[in-house]
């Protein structure tokens, strides 16, 4: 053991880490030999495994996919695009009839969206017929 800047540095023997190792391939827990041995670090004793043991205990994510997978995932990340440059484009679309609405209600002095839909007074009598 040593100090650093106040830390304790304990240093362990190979011996001593494939101990550690064959331990927790034999069905120990982690959390259960760090606590009997009274290791301390956060990832010490999974480097170990992964240096000394068998890496099928560490926690890890296998993905399996076949081509027709692989080939449906490509499409519809494709499809995802596209769908997110369609949105762009009709938010871009919106933005411009907006501002042209806008613009159209300055130039000719009225409320376009509030008088939008309402019927004429010649029109309310079509309606009737």
């Amino acid at each position: 053991m040593s100090l650093k800047e106040g830390k304790r540095i304990t240093r362990y023997s190979n011996s001593f880490k494939l101990m550690v190792v064959q331990e927790i391939e034999s069905g120990s827990s982690l959390a259960d030999v760090k606590t009997k041995y009274g290791i301390t670090g956060g990832s010490t004793v999974q480097g170990w495994v992964r240096h000394f043991g068998k890496h099928h205990l560490l926690n890890k994510v296998v993905r399996i996919e076949t081509m027709n997978e692989k080939n449906k995932l490509k499409q519809l990340e494709a499809e995802n695009r596209r769908l997110k440059l369609k949105l762009a484009e009709t938010y871009m679309a919106k933005d411009c009839l907006e501002e042209l609405i806008k613009v159209a209600n300055e130039e000719y002095k009225t409320d376009l969206k509030k008088n939008f839909g309402t019927p004429s007074p010649g029109d309310s009598k079509k309606d009737t017929q």
